[in-house]
């Protein structure tokens, strides 16, 4: 019977060990990881090989593409506005197009200038919200500084027993922590689609017909930056609780706070609409006017 049981301690241990390291390598790498994904500032847009791909100047990259589509908007208007001499449609007024055709021709070629400008204005709602908690509790607001104060708490215990209530409240957290890693990799994925969508966008404005474009992708943008003011939100108060504590409580509203941040884009999607986490919700949230 001393053997059985001397086996089930070492089977258990080995296990605990296991799964000590796990979480042990998982703190260590995957939180700074989780803040450079998860806050998105205009530095997106400064990747040696994404420039290449927006292009450095009219005549090359996405803004070449853009504006040879512009001279085709151009050419689609003018066959017709003769066509309507003969079917007697009516047609946008020629002036009212040739000053859109200006002034949106302008912003498609300073499109990225533009969206540099929109990335920075969501970063620095952002970094606001985080500046708050940093001024109010002398701490940075990310995850990284967040698992620390966790661990250091919540989780102090030296040996982790993943068979204990406590164990099960971890483990469930560094999964979780891990499905957030994913759907925010997604995420930093789709920004940087529709960030490449942005002179699509502004030439859609110059047809009627094709404006629903801009909408959509305004839209979807917007509730993909969104989200990081609210995860700066969640993180505000999960640093304004008191870990030293202990209790039962703190921990399970940790681990509703996590799930929160996992939820963040249902929320804004439900709220104001964009791109779901799911691919099939996203191609008909895009596309819907």
């Amino acid at each position: 019977m001393e053997n059985y049981s001397n086996i089930t301690s070492s089977i258990i241990n080995t296990i605990n060990t296991i799964f000590t390291n796990l979480f042990s390598s998982i703190d260590n790498n995957i939180y700074n990881v989780l803040d450079d994904i998860t806050f998105v500032s205009s530095d997106i847009l400064y990747d040696s090989y994404f420039e290449k791909i927006l292009g450095t100047s009219s005549s090359n990259g996405i803004l070449l593409i853009s504006n040879s589509l512009l001279f085709g908007f151009i050419l689609y208007y003018s066959i017709k506005y003769l066509l309507a001499h003969f079917t007697y449609k009516s047609i946008e007024n020629p002036l009212q197009f040739v000053f859109k055709v200006i002034i949106f021709g302008i912003c498609i070629n300073f499109s990225y200038f533009l969206i540099k400008i929109y990335l920075d204005l969501i970063s620095n709602v952002t970094l606001a919200i985080r500046g708050i908690g940093e001024d109010l509790f002398n701490k940075n607001i990310c995850f990284s500084e967040l698992i620390l104060e966790v661990n250091n708490t919540i989780f102090m215990n030296t040996s982790l027993n993943i068979f204990s209530l406590d164990g099960i409240i971890k483990a469930s957290l560094t999964t979780s922590l891990l499905n957030l890693l994913f759907t925010y990799s997604f995420r930093y994925v789709m920004i940087k689609i529709f960030v490449l969508l942005t002179p699509f966008a502004i030439l859609s404005l110059i047809l009627d017909s094709t404006s629903w474009f801009f909408r959509a992708w305004l839209k979807n943008i917007f509730s993909l930056l969104f989200i990081q003011i609210i995860v700066a939100i969640v993180l505000l108060i999960l640093f304004s609780m008191d870990y030293s504590s202990n209790n039962l409580m703190t921990k399970f509203i940790y681990v509703g706070a996590i799930y929160s941040l996992i939820k963040a884009n249902s929320f804004v999607r439900d709220f104001i609409g964009g791109v779901s986490t799911a691919f099939a919700q996203n191609v008909e949230n895009f596309f819907k006017k």
